[in-house]
């Protein structure tokens, strides 16, 4: 007897067979088909430059989409950030300056509801904004200790960050510090991320291994590379682990249970600075990273193939993010002062440059003062 509905599963089978062959498949499946072999071409893949963002007067060193994709939140040695809000053409103006810290802005963090925005000084203090009218709503520190690295629990009710003693602290929104741990470190925690469900602190810890913390046990379990780490990025489903290393390469690990090196990249330059990758396209497909060499490079996740090397910058790219609400638009921040918003070739926007002036967003102070 043949099984119920076998032949849709071969057909699901076969489908699925030519979407995975297809390295530049990065849109929904309406076009797949068994009348011919399904083929996507290089212009699935952002590539062009559709804006140029100019706000900071320094390096941007970090940026982020919000959880949504309707805002881009962005950090600079120039000591602010700013918040630039997406429209539904896929154009970027400016919302707000965020100004406040001393020292440069090191990282960004969005709440799980995309209504906050953490931003985290180095070795300096937290800040904690609100999105909507960028009043700065309170500033988290631990006296004698400066931060380096930040986020958020996945109830949006309390944060985390890393400490220059090597230490992770937590604190309720309201500032009161609930918890303060230091594990089995030997570097200041520069990068840090949580898991999905709350239950996992992923950290740097030394300089060739990441810590998985049980933020219940506090046990700590370790991804041990042979190469020092610069850093780390995880996957949406908080099943996968992007490390960025010295020696030029990427490896993608599985932390879903047992961890497991499954993939490694190269391509891009890194010698001197620290250089930040991600995840993105449709269901995470590829792998896009900075590079020192002024260039965006986009890897497909499961062959390793490269698939785009993009130009543009003028100085290294530190830090890439790509949309995730739309799987064609990937930002990336640089030591040349500009963010540069990559889609698809043939998209047109009327303006592609955009200023700071006065017509574009607000000043806001730590003390929400404008």
């Amino acid at each position: 007897m043949i099984p119920e509905r076998r032949l849709e599963y071969l057909v699901e089978q076969a489908l699925n067979v030519q979407r995975e062959a297809c390295v530049f498949h990065n849109s929904l499946d309406r076009a797949l088909s068994l009348y011919s072999d399904h083929q996507c071409g290089r212009d699935l893949i952002p590539s062009q430059t559709l804006q140029v963002l100019q706000a900071h007067r320094g390096e941007v060193w970090f940026l982020q989409f919000s959880h949504d994709g309707k805002y881009l939140a962005s950090s600079s040695n120039d000591q602010s950030a700013c918040i630039w809000e997406v429209s539904e053409d896929g154009r970027l103006s400016l919302k707000h300056t965020l100004t406040g810290h001393q020292k440069p802005v090191l990282t960004i963090s969005w709440s799980p509801d995309n209504k906050q925005l953490l931003t985290c000084g180095m070795e300096e203090v937290i800040r904690r904004w609100d999105v909507s009218s960028g009043d700065c709503l309170n500033v988290y520190e631990k006296v004698g200790f400066g931060t380096i690295s930040c986020g958020w629990f996945p109830d949006g009710k309390r944060i985390f960050a890393g400490l220059n003693d090597k230490s992770i602290c937590m604190w309720d929104l309201n500032g009161k510090e609930l918890e303060c741990w230091k594990g089995q470190r030997t570097l200041k925690i520069s990068d840090m991320a949580i898991t999905n469900d709350g239950k996992q602190i992923i950290t740097m810890c030394k300089e060739t291994a990441i810590s998985l913390l049980n933020t219940e046990a506090k046990v700590e379990t370790e991804i041990l590379e042979e190469q020092t780490i610069t850093s780390f990025s995880l996957s949406m489903d908080s099943k996968f682990l992007l490390v960025n290393l010295l020696n030029q390469e990427i490896h993608l690990w599985t932390i879903d249970g047992d961890c497991r090196l499954i993939a490694k990249y190269k391509g891009h330059k890194r010698s001197r600075f620290v250089i930040r990758s991600c995840f993105g396209g449709f269901e995470q497909t590829f792998i896009a990273s900075g590079s020192e060499d002024s260039q965006v490079y986009i890897w497909h996740r499961t062959t390793g193939e490269l698939v785009g090397a993009l130009p543009g910058h003028s100085g290294a790219v530190n830090c890439v993010s790509w949309n995730p609400a739309n799987p064609h638009m990937l930002a990336s921040a640089s030591d040349d002062r500009t963010i540069r918003i990559w889609g698809l070739n043939g998209v047109n926007l009327k303006h592609k440059e955009v200023y700071s002036n006065g017509s574009n967003g607000a000043v806001h102070y730590c003390n929400g003062g404008t």
